[in-house]
């Protein structure tokens, strides 16, 4: 279940209030920052620090990867 445009537009990362990645093909929302994914469950964004978690070297470089060919939404005004 894809999130919402307009909450997409407004969301940040609650560490350090940065943009962040939408992969709603694998519901998560991602930091490439701090290398730290966010659930979506049942379409409702996770934004609790305690419930995310940090991702190896190699499934950061993938989400980059993903993101730098386009495959993720960004948060943020730019998101609309």
């Amino acid at each position: 279940m894809s999130l919402d445009p307009d909450l997409v537009s407004v969301l940040a990362c609650p560490i350090d209030h940065g943009q962040l990645f939408v992969f709603d093909d694998e519901n998560c929302i991602y930091n490439p920052r701090l290398k730290r994914r966010f659930a979506i469950r049942e379409g409702i964004a996770v934004m609790l620090v305690d419930e995310s978690e940090v991702v190896s070297d190699a499934e950061h470089e993938r989400l980059a990867g993903r993101i730098a060919r386009g495959e993720a939404r960004a948060t943020g005004s730019a998101a609309a």
